[in-house]
């Protein structure tokens, strides 16, 4: 039996040259499950994506979800595309194992949990508002690093530039002062250590979301990034917000060692592979 993937509707093209198409996964013309392909709004027209796949349960367990996955990757090399991208959630076994027989291996994780009182901090250790005054050198900062990281991951640099200002202002368009953001100063003996940014409402999260969390380079192993991570579960619970999520890339290993020892547990991991 052969499988392929035909156009179940019309392509869509955005103004900044993505487009995405929904395919039915058809077995000898029958239609067997279906697939949505895409550019990723991130990276530009040269990531692919593929958003969604299901095959319906009289043809699983047949391979027809790995014949689906190899030609959504010819669909997009023939869009220009030069790597793949896929987020699977953590429940879905199969589909992690689909995934890692394919090649596609860990670029970062979405993890979360759930809170349910205020944790104390270390005495010493205390949390203030980032004044306006220390704003714009830790928006530079913030930036400059989220710029080398997105560069580090195959970004082109301009790109990279663009997004991370874009993503910026639409977070923080009035600063310190943009409503169900915090940003904080963590100061421990009364010198300042780290920096925390919290979106207390976000856009497909449901509780607090960690956007951003550094330790001063001369003040790190002293754990204070545990600290401004109960600074952040803190912020969470007075804003109303009954979890917390953040996303920590896959070579990151003392983040994730940290994490897992928070109580963080994984909700999703962002996949992806080279189209050669």
């Amino acid at each position: 039996m052969t499988t392929t993937l035909r156009p179940a509707g019309p392509e869509e093209r955005r103004d900044d040259g993505g487009r995405a198409r929904v395919y039915d996964v058809c077995v000898n013309s029958r239609r067997a499950g279906g697939i949505r392909l895409s550019t990723d709004p991130r990276f530009g027209p040269t990531a692919g994506r593929i958003e969604a796949l299901r095959i319906e349960a009289p043809d699983r367990r047949r391979g027809r979800a790995t014949v689906a996955a190899l030609a959504a990757e010819e669909v997009l090399r023939g869009w220009g595309c030069r790597q793949i991208e896929l987020t699977v959630p953590a429940e879905t076994g199969a589909a992690m194992r689909l995934a890692t027989a394919l090649g596609y291996t860990e670029r970062s994780r979405t993890l979360a949990k759930p809170l349910i009182e205020p944790p104390s901090l270390p005495v010493g250790s205390v949390a203030r508002p980032l004044s306006e005054e220390e704003y714009p050198a830790w928006r530079d900062a913030a930036l400059a690093l989220h710029v080398r990281t997105q560069i580090g991951q195959g970004m082109a640099p301009e790109r990279a530039g663009e997004t991370s200002a874009a993503g910026h202002r639409a977070l923080l368009p009035d600063g310190v002062g943009t409503p169900d953001q915090a940003l904080r100063v963590l100061t421990h003996d009364g010198v300042r250590v780290g920096t925390l940014w919290v979106a207390l409402r976000m856009a497909e999260q449901p509780g607090g979301y960690v956007v951003d969390v550094q330790v001063a380079a001369a003040h790190r192993g002293r754990g204070h990034g545990r600290t401004l991570m109960l600074v952040a579960e803190r912020e969470s619970l007075s804003a109303g917000r009954t979890s917390l999520g953040l996303n920590v890339y896959a070579d990151n290993a003392p983040a994730r060692g940290l994490y897992d020892s928070l109580g963080y547990g994984p909700t999703a991991y962002l996949l992806w592979k080279p189209l050669l």
